[in-house]
């Protein structure tokens, strides 16, 4: 998942980095609005989530928002020392997608980041909204929630289908394991670890292709798409 943090603070930016790296995110910092602005122009690569802090140097974060949802749809999360009601309403009503107040923790920043991007339709490389992933003899349904083998349903619980959806999603790239639990589980708690293990072995068993999702040893999991 890739993320446009926009925070003056460098320190602030390095640390949150740092955590945000350790689950799977690739982070670009912008240092004021201006520099966000210009990493947002249609043309660069899509980001999955903005962090946006008002306190920017150069112009006001809520202008910032504003001028951010003209030029796209990736979700905005602001983040501010501001705790009153009606700023969080300003803030919402120029386009952002969530709020968060400092100081937060971080693992309700993880969860918040998971919730706007899960509330995001994904797109492919030609703009269209994907409603379907199909690898082989493998197809999943987004909207529904559907699993298909060979055109026969696969049951799946909620977890083993957001696993499957998230590795199909882009099929060959390893997922690190704390990048798999903060997506699927929205957490950072280490124990996850075993419970993601039993459910890679479960869909492995369920779709009957124990080759289809590779142990990449010490690192996590990719899915390696079967033959059509």
């Amino acid at each position: 998942m890739r993320l446009l943090l926009v925070e003056d603070d460098n320190h602030v930016a390095a640390a949150l980095s740092a955590v945000l790296a350790r689950h799977g995110f690739e982070v670009t910092h912008a240092r004021s609005g201006e520099e966000a602005l210009r990493a947002l122009v249609p043309e660069s690569e899509g980001f999955d989530v903005v962090l946006l802090d008002l306190g920017l140097p150069d112009q006001d974060g809520y202008e910032v928002c504003g001028k951010i949802r003209k030029r796209t749809s990736t979700p905005v999360i602001m983040v501010t020392a501001r705790s009153d009601v009606r700023s969080r309403i300003h803030g919402l009503n120029l386009g952002a997608d969530d709020y968060v107040v400092k100081p937060y923790d971080t693992g309700e920043l993880l969860a918040r980041i998971h919730a706007v991007s899960r509330r995001t339709p994904h797109v492919d490389d030609t703009g269209a909204v994907e409603t379907a992933l199909r690898l082989g003899a493998v197809h999943i349904e987004l909207p529904t929630r559907q699993v298909r083998v060979d055109g026969t349903v696969v049951q799946l619980t909620r977890k083993e289908f957001d696993l499957l959806a998230l590795l199909a999603q882009r099929p060959g790239v390893v997922f690190r394991r704390e990048q798999i639990i903060s997506e699927v589980w929205q957490t950072s708690w280490e124990g996850t670890g075993r419970t993601l293990e039993v459910h890679v072995a479960s869909l492995r068993s369920k779709l009957r292709m124990p080759a289809l999702i590779e142990t990449v040893r010490g690192v996590g999991y990719r899915l390696v798409a079967p033959a059509a």
